[in-house]
């Protein structure tokens, strides 16, 4: 059953996921692939999509795989087994472990996931501008418009970085991506 299925891959996906959103987008990638319920490039534009609509990525995702998997019940089953997790987690700190937070060993160990995590999502970034220039990795056609895109909105945030000293607005890159995109292709 359809939507049992998508409860399931994404109640994992939500249970093993740490640092929010960007740290899942691996998880996804395999499981939505893995099911056959997305190719490449589908998985990519999914993954454009839940970043550039509100809230997490992460339920956004859950939500689109499952609407395009199973309609209006396979978002809400998808959306349900993805924020499972974290609610009950959430609960558990909230009563039971709000001191030990605050613990120094507790405190490290969660120190030293983050440069894990930041290299997850990089890696997961460098894969899908890969995939967006070079295709498909099994069968490789080079994408020029989409190198000239990534190359000038790469160019444009570190340009803003270095000469105003400060971060370019991910909300702008997106708007300035989503029009890049629609003039070019």
């Amino acid at each position: 059953m359809i939507y049992l299925s998508l409860f399931w891959e994404f109640l994992k996906i939500g249970l093993f996921t740490f640092g929010g959103g960007y740290g899942s987008i691996p998880l996804i990638r395999e499981s939505v692939l893995s099911q056959g319920w997305m190719n490449e490039e589908m998985l990519t534009n999914m993954v454009a999509l839940s970043e550039s609509t509100p809230g997490p990525i992460m339920v956004n995702a859950a939500t689109y795989v499952g609407a395009s998997q199973a309609g209006i019940l396979g978002a809400a089953a998808a959306t349900l087994g993805v924020i499972l997790p974290a609610f009950i987690i959430v609960l558990l700190v909230a009563v039971l472990l709000g001191k030990m937070l605050k613990h120094k060993y507790v405190q490290a160990v969660l120190e030293g996931i983050k440069p894990c995590l930041m290299g997850v999502i990089l890696a997961t970034g460098v894969y899908m501008a890969l995939t967006a220039v070079l295709g498909d990795m099994d069968s490789i056609a080079f994408n020029l418009p989409a190198l000239i895109i990534l190359a000038a909105l790469v160019l444009l945030s570190v340009g803003y970085s270095l000469i105003r000293k400060k971060e370019f607005s991910p909300i702008l890159l997106i708007i300035i991506s989503a029009v890049f995109g629609i003039i070019v292709f």
